[in-house]
C-alpha cells in the first residue's frame, strides 16, 4: 500500500520512460448482496473481456465484492462477519485474475483491520503489488471507520494513479491533494445516482418499478439514468475535478437496484479537460474503453493552473470554524447548514 502523508510534488508520471497512450476501462454493475462469489464472477468476466481488447486497468465500483447500500442496515456483529482483511480470499483472488491477464484490477471491498472496519478499495496490479485506500469519508455505518490517508501510487506504464472512493470525491480539497501528491489518473469508485439526498435540488430516488420493466421499457429507465438524478447531476461537478487538477478520472458506479434504492450506472471516462471520452447510460452491467491520451496532460489547463498555486495563502483551509461534522451527521442530517456572516478577517 501507498499513502501520501504530506503533499509535495511530484511530475514523474509525467516521466520520458512512460507510454503515450493507456487503455482503460470502468465496470458499472449489479452487485449481489453478501455473495462475494458471485461479484467476483462478474469480476472476472468483465476483467478478461477487458484483458483481451488490450485494456491496461480495469476499475470495478465501490463495494462490488459485496455489495453495498444494504450494509446500513446490518448489524456490527454481522458487518464483521463479512468483512475481510487485506490479503483476504476475496482481494487474493482478484489479484490472482492480476497476475493471470496481465492488467491492473480495482475493487472495492468491506475491510476488517485491527478491530476496525473500512469502506476500502483495492487496486491489485499485474506485478503483484496491492494498493489499498480508506474511503475518507465513510457514512454507510457507524461501525465503519473513516481513512486518514490519501494514496498515490506508481504504475508499470510509467504513470501515477490515485484512488478516491465516492463521496470522497465530492470535496475538492481530496482530489486536489491527490493531484498534488503527483496522481494524473485518478480511479474514482461509486455507488450513486437515485440517492435521497436532502438538499432540494439534488438527487432523488430513481422509482423501482423503471429498473424492474428496463426490458420492457428500456427508453424509461435510460431516461431516469440520463436525467438530473444520474446523468446530469453528475455533470454538475465531475468534469470539474479532472479538468481544474489536469488529471484522467475514471469513474466506475453501480447500476440497478441497491438495496431500496436504484444505482444509475453511468460508468464514463473524462480527459484533463473535463470532456467526456468514452460513457454509457445503459440499463444493465456494462464495460466502457477507452485510451488516454496522455501526452494531453502536460498542457492541460489544470495542470497549468496548479503551478500557479499561492500555498502561503491556502492555511484558510486547514483551520477548524466549529461547524464542521462527522460524515454520517453530514450525510443524513436534515438541518440546513448554517450561514455564518461574521467577519473573520483579522483585525
Amino acid at each position: 500500500m501507498d499513502s501520501g502523508k504530506g503533499l509535495t510534488w511530484s511530475d514523474s508520471s509525467l516521466s520520458d520512460d512512460r507510454v503515450s497512450q493507456l487503455r482503460v476501462a470502468t465496470v458499472q454493475f449489479e452487485a449481489r448482496p453478501d455473495d462475494p462469489a458471485a461479484n467476483l464472477a462478474v469480476i472476472s468476466d468483465f476483467t478478461a473481456r477487458a484483458a483481451a481488447d488490450g485494456t491496461r486497468l480495469v476499475a470495478f465500483p465501490e463495494m462490488c465484492l459485496l455489495g453495498y447500500w444494504h450494509l446500513r442496515r446490518q448489524s456490527p456483529e454481522r458487518l464483521r462477519e463479512l468483512a475481510e482483511p487485506l490479503d483476504g480470499p476475496s482481494v487474493s483472488a482478484v489479484a490472482d485474475l492480476a497476475r493471470r491477464h496481465g492488467v491492473g484490477i480495482g475493487v472495492g471491498f468491506l475491510e476488517s483491520a485491527a478491530g476496525r472496519l473500512f469502506n476500502s478499495y483495492a487496486v491489485c496490479l499485474p506485478d503483484g503489488r496491492v494498493h489499498r485506500h480508506r474511503k475518507l469519508h465513510a457514512f454507510e455505518h457507524e461501525a465503519i471507520s473513516s481513512g486518514d490517508d490519501y494514496t498515490v501510487f506508481d504504475t508499470p506504464w510509467g504513470v501515477k494513479a490515485g484512488i478516491l472512493i465516492c463521496w470522497d470525491n465530492n470535496l475538492v480539497e481530496n482530489v486536489r491533494a491527490t493531484a498534488l501528491l503527483g496522481a494524473t489518473v485518478l480511479i474514482a469508485p461509486h455507488q450513486t445516482g437515485g440517492t435521497a439526498s436532502r438538499s432540494p435540488h439534488g438527487m432523488k430516488p430513481i422509482p423501482l418499478r423503471l429498473w424492474q420493466d428496463r426490458h420492457r421499457d428500456p427508453a424509461a429507465i435510460e431516461a431516469a439514468f440520463r436525467g438530473p438524478s444520474g446523468r446530469e447531476w453528475l455533470l454538475r461537478w465531475l468534469p470539474s475535478r479532472a479538468h481544474d487538477n489536469g488529471l484522467f478520472l475514471i469513474f466506475s458506479n453501480g447500476v440497478g437496484q441497491d438495496d431500496d434504492e436504484v444505482r444509475t450506472g453511468n460508468a464514463m471516462i473524462i480527459d484533463p479537460y473535463g470532456r467526456i471520452i468514452a460513457e454509457t447510460w445503459a440499463a444493465r452491467d456494462e464495460l466502457v474503453t477507452a485510451d488516454l491520451d496522455l501526452d494531453l496532460l502536460p498542457l492541460s489547463t489544470g495542470r497549468r493552473w496548479l503551478t500557479g498555486r499561492r500555498p502561503e495563502l491556502y492555511d484558510v483551509l486547514t483551520r477548524r470554524y466549529g461547524n464542521e461534522r462527522d460524515p454520517r451527521t453530514v450525510r443524513f442530517s436534515e438541518e440546513p447548514v448554517r450561514i455564518d456572516t461574521r467577519d473573520h478577517q483579522e483585525s
